[in-house]
């Protein structure tokens, strides 16, 4: 269980590990190509110390890698900036978000495919601006309004990755309290009900509710992100919420079991047409 920067350096020490080889050369040969002492080359590889963006388009310069999207996907492991130098566009908000959220938005513009069960609150991917603005006031009691709308702002600029091209695949498990307590009120989640309906119109989103009359399940544990992503495949990881910060879980028996249980879920829950059904009828009912 770690932190979300320590297994990014791990992930992408690496990953540039087994580019280097694939280059054929020895960390001191990759070295020598960048400039660099042989001992930076094995710290970042190990995980050991940070890497600047900057350092892993070298590294990837000299390795002969040029797929964009893997390029792409490591430069932001780095952190800091994109694979042409610029700021990511949540750098702007770096004095407001804290560096969970940070280093989560950024693994999550990368990914390809998200599995969620969220068991309190729909998943910040599909709120509207009024739910998010309800949520955001309740989790975080006392904020400016200034400082609130800025972070609905954030919240509503992480829905770009279901238009952006390809589109990353959602995979919802709602608990049926989601769909029932009024956040916000009765219109705010009448507006959000008719939001998910939106949402599972679009090819690469697949809602699921999880009725109460299901009895006990996994779920039980907890809501749960399982983020994957293109070009490396032992990249997942599973993001588990707290308070205060975000926990990562990386290794494989972990993964396995999250995804057995995620799996598990979509098995007990409603089928995606029984779904929407349901949360059509909710929305009637608000």
């Amino acid at each position: 269980m770690q932190y979300g920067p320590a297994v990014r350096r791990r992930k992408l020490g690496a990953e540039l590990r087994a580019l280097r080889g694939q280059a054929g050369l020895t960390s001191g040969e990759a070295a020598a190509r960048v400039g660099w002492h042989q001992s930076k080359v094995s710290r970042i590889e190990t995980g050991r110390s940070g890497v600047r963006a900057s350092d892993v388009r070298l590294l990837l310069e000299a390795y002969e890698v040029d797929d964009p999207q893997l390029r792409e996907l490591l430069v932001v492991l780095a952190g800091g900036e994109d694979e042409n130098g610029r700021p990511h566009w949540w750098h702007a908000y770096r004095g407001l978000l804290p560096p969970a959220y940070r280093d989560f938005i950024s693994l999550e513009s990368q990914a390809c495919r998200v599995r969620t069960l969220e068991t309190t609150v729909v998943p910040g991917l599909l709120q509207t601006p009024d739910y998010a603005r309800a949520v955001t006031r309740a989790a975080l009691g006392g904020l400016p309004e200034e400082q609130v709308r800025a972070l609905v702002q954030v919240r509503l600029a992480r829905q770009d990755v279901l238009r952006s091209e390809p589109p990353l695949r959602l995979s919802v498990i709602l608990d049926e309290a989601v769909l029932r307590r009024q956040i916000g009120g009765p219109e705010v989640l009448a507006g959000q009900l008719r939001r998910l309906l939106e949402a599972a119109r679009l090819p690469q989103v697949r809602i699921q509710v999880l009725p109460f009359v299901s009895g006990e399940h996994v779920g039980l544990i907890g809501p749960f992100v399982i983020l994957s992503f293109p070009n490396i495949s032992d990249l997942d990881v599973v993001v588990l919420d707290h308070l205060t910060s975000s926990l990562y879980l990386e290794r494989k028996e972990d993964l396995r079991a999250y995804t057995d249980a995620f799996n598990s879920l979509q098995g007990q829950a409603l089928s995606v047409q029984d779904s929407m059904d349901f949360i059509a009828g909710l929305g009637d009912g608000v």
